[in-house]
């Protein structure tokens, strides 16, 4: 069947109390669905399945009789999260309030829905405990016929050629933000190339914020921009690439030498699961979400987020010997297989799609 476009009549403005934005915008886009699918009455679905928070599938309780399945991404909180771990740069307090307002279509579509999904064990641990029995940890799988080891002779990924004599370190993010620590991944660098005249830099994403507030301070300008002017980088050393295609980044973490990922507590990047499929060695934040998929000294290298001095003499380590380290990248592979895969991440999603459609729907 086709798509059904919806569009919805309305949304927050600018005279909408900022901490309730988000939520006026979901009902308006819950309301613009219902209406959307209610001249659709050849459409009699078994099972609902919808993205929570923009609160889309909150009203279809009373158009169809069927289970409703929520996908539950991340809920959010003012302490032991993104919002105060990096006090560098510190959430204004009206955002503090507004991240508890955040949650309340979340919350509707939590006593809402039939079952419900999050990634991870970590993200479902940040919903209130009273709604863990209800939500079911299925990762959203990787697809291992594309991110697998691939050859590390010639050392090409797309465009790019990497000279043998070179030791590579890679750094990939969707924006180059604070959440995602670019700011302390370029100041590692700088260390690091400081003391090995032969290392050069790859950092894949976008000069964007995808995620938080850089640009309350950073005066306006993009956080990359405001980073390189806080100190006096060789820019000979790095290459930034923009966004590639995956089956270029495949091969970009193949042939690394190693791949840094960091990460405040927050949602996870699927580039890590990425590079741990491709048997990368990757150094990465010692931080809650990254610790659920990397056991230290076995499928990869943990190091605390702002130490620079500690990441740069792991570093030196891996790269004074990567052969030393690969059987983490192999771990990583076999961890990301066996547990993360595409067709074992499809089997247990099916399996829950089946058992809700054949419950009776709450009322």
């Amino acid at each position: 069947m086709n798509g059904v476009h919806y569009e919805p009549a309305g949304g927050a403005t600018k005279t909408t109390h900022y901490c309730s934005r988000t939520f006026e915008n979901a009902i308006w886009h819950s309301h613009a669905v219902f209406d959307a699918l209610q001249k659709q009455t050849d459409i009699k679905p078994d099972l609902i399945v919808g993205h929570t928070g923009f609160g889309t599938t909150l009203f279809l309780r009373e158009l169809h009789g069927c289970p409703i399945i929520n996908y539950f991404e991340y809920f959010y909180r003012t302490t032991r999260s993104d919002m105060d771990f990096r006090t560098d740069f510190p959430a204004a307090p009206i955002d503090r309030l507004r991240a508890r307002a955040r949650n309340a279509a979340i919350l509707l579509d939590l006593e809402n829905c039939d079952a419900a999904v999050s990634p991870t064990a970590w993200q479902r641990d940040r919903f209130p405990s009273m709604f863990h029995s209800k939500i079911n940890v299925i990762f959203d799988g990787i697809d291992t016929n594309l991110w697998r080891p691939m050859p590390k002779s010639p050392r090409r990924a797309g465009n790019i050629t990497v000279p043998d004599d070179v030791k590579l370190v890679t750094y990939a993010t969707r924006g180059m933000e604070s959440m995602r620590g670019f700011d302390i991944f370029m100041k590692f660098a700088k260390v690091l190339y400081q003391r090995r005249p032969d290392v050069r830099f790859i950092v894949v994403g976008e000069d964007r914020v995808c995620y938080g507030g850089d640009q309350k301070h950073t005066g306006g300008k993009s956080f990359k921009e405001w980073v390189l002017r806080q100190d006096r980088y060789d820019l000979s050393k790095f290459a930034f690439i923009g966004t590639v295609p995956p089956e270029s980044l495949a091969q970009l973490f193949s042939i690394t030498d190693l791949h840094v990922y960091l990460t405040v507590p927050f949602v996870l990047s699927w580039s890590l699961m990425n590079a741990l499929a491709c048997g990368t060695t990757v150094m990465a934040s010692n931080t809650a979400p990254v610790q659920e998929m990397i056991t230290h000294g076995q499928n990869g290298l943990l190091v605390d987020f702002f130490d620079v001095e500690a990441m740069a003499l792991q570093a030196e380590k891996v790269l004074s010997d990567p052969s030393q380290y690969a059987t983490l990248g192999r771990a990583g592979t076999e961890f990301v297989k066996n547990r993360y895969s595409l067709e074992t991440c499809l089997q247990q999603i099916v399996g829950l799609y089946e058992r809700t459609a054949r419950q009776s729907p709450l009322e």
